[in-house]
Parts: C-alpha cells; structure tokens; sequence
C-alpha cells in the first residue's frame, strides 16, 4: 500500500487534449450552421462526384440527389454537435477530478473522441475519400483535412487511455 497521489500530468494533458478537440469542434459544427450553404456544396459535389475521373465504373455510386446530400450534410452537423458536446462536458468532468482516473469525464471523452474518428475516419476518409473518390477532385478533397482530425483525435483518445491507466496504477 502507498501514500503517493495520483499524477496530474497525463490527466491534465487528456483534459487539454479534450477541451481542445471538444472548442474544434464546437466551431466546424458552429461553421457548418452559420455558413451553411459553404460545405452544402461540399457535401453535394463530393456525392455526386462531379468532379471527379468520372470512372464509368465508379460514377454508378454517385448521389446526384440535392434532398439526399443536405440529409447527409444535416447528419454531419448533428454528429459534430454531439462530439463537441460529450467533449465538452467529458473535459469539464474529468477537469474536476483532475487526480482521478477520469471515470465519466474519461467515458465521455472517449465516446466524443470516437466520435470523431468515425466521422473523419470512417465517414470522411472511407466513405468520402475512398467510396465517392473525393480523393480525386481538385476542387471538393477534404482527405487533407480529414487525416488532420483523425490524427489529432488519433492522439488525444491515446492520450485519454494513457492516462486513465496511470490512474488506476497508482
């Protein structure tokens, strides 16, 4: 048995990574809303992939539906304010029992970050990227920006399990 506390630098370093992803993503989702008709487009041209190869062989999995793409881009603006919700308070929870292992602050950071991965990762990257050949337009690519988010929200949900491991060690 020991009388040592808890260290605070893996755990402040979560709860900054966290509250940092969590304000990205409170402003793309605040972008998104009040600059609407500025990624509608992106949205719209990136599934109906006009401006891509236009591979006969690909182009059959374009959406040319305008009705479907704002349903799709409507679903990313709700995803993103949820991420930045459960981001938001996940930081703040954990930010509070900094010299704990994280508990609700860690389970809501986890899911918020996850959140983001599987928006960049799964629905940016693999979708868009590779599905609809974003990838291939010069105009509407956003792998880019993609791969910067993954990376990022990459690094702070290892960062998150890092250091909820080192709370449970001590």
């Amino acid at each position: 048995m020991t009388d040592r506390k808890p260290r605070t630098g893996l755990p402040l370093a979560a709860v900054v990574l966290t509250a940092t992803v969590a304000l990205y993503m409170a402003l793309v989702a605040f972008g998104n809303i009040t600059d609407f008709g500025t990624n509608q487009a992106f949205v719209r041209h990136v599934l109906a992939m006009d401006t891509t190869f236009k591979d006969k062989d690909l182009m059959w999995r374009a959406i040319t539906s305008h009705r479907a793409a704002d349903v799709a881009y409507l679903a990313v603006i709700a995803w993103e304010t949820a991420a930045a919700l459960l981001l938001a308070v996940g930081a703040a929870w954990w930010a509070v029992r900094i010299r704990h292992e994280g508990g609700k602050g860690r389970l809501l950071s986890t899911l918020g970050l996850l959140m983001v991965l599987v928006l960049f990762g799964a629905g940016f990257l693999a979708v868009g990227g590779e599905w609809f050949a974003m990838w291939q337009s010069k105009d509407w690519n956003g792998t880019d920006a993609a791969t910067r988010n993954f990376t990022v929200a990459g690094i702070a949900l290892l960062v998150v399990q890092l250091a909820a491991a080192e709370g449970r060690r001590t």
